[in-house]
């Protein structure tokens, strides 16, 4: 867990933005995330920013070793294990050391770690996420539900041997996700969020 966690310490935007120049913490809502880097940087730095972040998530997953383990007398099972060294790698992104405890919001984190947890969970969160930001332009907004919906999601494709210690990791997981959203709700109940308005299948009339 503490190596997940160095690793998603490993900012996407922010070590990109030193090879630019730049900290796209002082530009756009602030966020060294992915959202904020497409606005305020761009689709090409942006896509190196997904890339990243995704892959970071992918990496702490697939390079735990296989098998249940003992932590301080405990049993721990392999799934449950995952989803504790998903959850270190998204607070390390989302409270990186290397750059001050200002991170992004781990949505792509946790969504690189979910396609090695349950593909076919992540498609079906995947393609709520996708309508809802279509519909709405609230890409905050449509994070949320999805987080919301992928405990459920990975419940219902897992091994039902598995299926506890998925839900109840995958629980953590999206409350410290939903949590990093935070402002975005407080500003989604004021009607005060900003909309991705070059997505919206549907404009303000």
């Amino acid at each position: 867990m503490l190596v997940a966690y160095l690793l998603g310490s490993l900012s996407g935007s922010l070590l990109l933005g030193k090879l630019k120049g730049t900290d796209i913490r002082q530009a756009g809502s602030g966020n060294a995330g992915g959202t904020n880097a497409l606005r305020t940087q761009g689709w090409k730095f942006a896509l190196g920013v997904l890339l990243i972040d995704v892959g970071k998530g992918a990496l702490a997953v697939k390079m735990l070793p296989t098998g249940s383990f003992i932590v301080a007398g405990l049993a721990i099972s392999a799934p449950f294990a995952q989803c504790a060294v998903a959850f270190a790698c998204v607070l390390g992104h989302i409270y990186p050391l290397f750059f001050g405890f200002r991170g992004g919001k781990g949505a792509a984190t946790y969504v690189g770690a979910l396609l090695v947890l349950a593909p076919l969970a992540f498609c079906g969160m995947f393609s709520v996420w996708a309508l809802l930001v279509v519909l709405t332009g609230y890409v905050g907004l449509a994070t949320i539900v999805g987080a919301l919906l992928a405990p459920l999601a990975i419940w219902a494709v897992a091994d039902p041997i598995a299926r506890f210690d998925y839900l109840i990791g995958a629980a953590f997981l999206s409350a410290l996700v939903i949590f990093a959203h935070r402002e975005n709700l407080t500003r989604l109940v004021a009607g005060k969020e900003n909309r991705f308005k070059r997505v919206r299948l549907f404009a303000d009339s």
